[in-house]
């Protein structure tokens, strides 16, 4: 496992490497998709249900003569992944984002070790991989109605953990797939959300990716809502922190360094995130809670300072001049989109709801249990219309 007291990162691409360490052998796959064939032996009907894509894709890549050949074969599987991965989901209503996760990798594993990928250039093979996460997450895939409806757009994570549970699933990522292009109705009001999937690496958060993804729609949709697994009910994180401190790695086994007696600031390309300490959420809360389902839905204040430690804060104020330990959402990945999502909406549109939601934990998968986590985040969003 790599330790780092800090994470300054370029997205890493075929340089992040699995390695084999009694003989310390270096192949051209990550530690992500080095968990391909014990997920194959535990779930083979998951991670073998798009097959034949996956075929397909590897004739293409092996059939490729040409760079630009390699580049265009990769974004159109990769586009065309998460158009059947969603399609599948909401057609068949599996409620099970788990095959889309392994069906990348797969393919991410294909290019890795392609030779004609090889041969590229490492800012150019970065440049294929990155544009290939993007697509293979429904980035590109974003087109929302202009009939006046209102537009929502929301964002899931994909399974992690995979060392404790290889067969984890993911209730955020699930509710991103079921939800993209779903429209909602309220009274006769009407929203169209689109969706997004994240990845659970610090690399990406670095790199600048939710600054990617998100940025361009601030300007143009009504609410913007990230989406994570969290705790025993929803919450709704109010007071997001800058700072990183949960000692869990991503999903590549990176550890940040950080600690809850050192939390430190996460990066942005090469630079450490400067922004404020604490920032606040603007989801219209009340009109969320009139959600129908099985859990609580919670405004939840909870934050943690180094001077303070864990307080249920009453507005941003009273956090001006404190240093971030956790903000509402914890000190992990999760609570980092929140922060750098309500980040881009004070420079971008100041009046733009957006926050996050916490959803409640699993183990593995069930599908009554994420059934009903899914069906009550609908809700919550078709309960938010009149307040956007």
């Amino acid at each position: 496992m790599l330790k780092n007291t800090f994470i300054k990162t370029v997205w890493l691409t075929g340089l992040l490497f699995a390695s084999i360490s009694s003989a310390k052998v270096h192949t051209y796959i990550t530690v992500e998709e080095a968990r391909i064939d014990k997920a194959t032996q535990a779930n083979p009907k998951i991670t073998q249900l798009f097959s034949k894509q996956l075929s397909l894709f590897q004739q293409s890549l092996n059939t490729s003569l040409t760079a630009a050949q390699l580049k265009k074969v990769i974004n159109q599987h990769a586009a065309s992944l998460w158009l059947n991965a969603t399609e599948h989901l909401q057609s068949n209503t599996t409620f099970d984002d788990r095959p889309l996760y392994w069906a990348r990798l797969q393919m991410a594993k294909a290019i890795r070790t392609n030779t004609q990928f090889r041969a590229l250039s490492s800012d150019k093979q970065q440049s294929v991989m990155f544009k290939f996460e993007l697509l293979s997450r429904g980035f590109h895939d974003i087109q929302f109605d202009k009939t006046g409806t209102k537009k929502i757009l929301v964002t899931g994570f994909d399974p992690f953990f995979l060392d404790r549970n290889i067969g984890q699933s993911n209730p955020s990522g699930i509710a991103a797939m079921y939800l993209d292009n779903r429209v909602v109705e309220l009274d006769g009001e009407r929203a169209h959300i689109q969706a997004m999937m994240i990845p659970v690496r610090f690399a990406d958060f670095d790199m600048g990716m939710i600054e990617t993804m998100l940025s361009e729609y601030y300007p143009d949709v009504d609410m913007i809502t990230t989406i994570s697994m969290g705790r025993k009910d929803f919450d709704l994180e109010r007071f997001p922190g800058l700072r990183r401190s949960a000692k869990a790695p991503g999903n590549l086994n990176v550890y940040t360094g950080a600690s809850a007696k050192l939390p430190l600031k996460p990066f942005l390309h090469d630079k450490v995130l400067t922004t404020p300490e604490f920032v606040q959420f603007s989801l219209p809360v009340k009109y969320m809670q009139k959600a129908t389902g099985p859990f609580e839905v919670i405004d939840n204040h909870n934050v943690e300072t180094i001077k303070r430690g864990k307080f249920a804060a009453k507005s941003l104020a009273e956090l001006k001049n404190a240093t971030s330990v956790q903000g509402s959402g914890g000190g992990y990945l999760s609570n980092e989109i929140s922060y750098r999502s309500i980040v881009l909406r004070n420079k971008l549109n100041p009046e733009l709801p957006v926050g996050h939601i916490h959803t409640p934990r699993i183990k593995d998968w069930k599908f009554d249990e994420v059934k009903g986590i899914v069906l009550q985040i609908e809700d919550m969003l078709r309960q938010s219309i009149p307040a956007l």
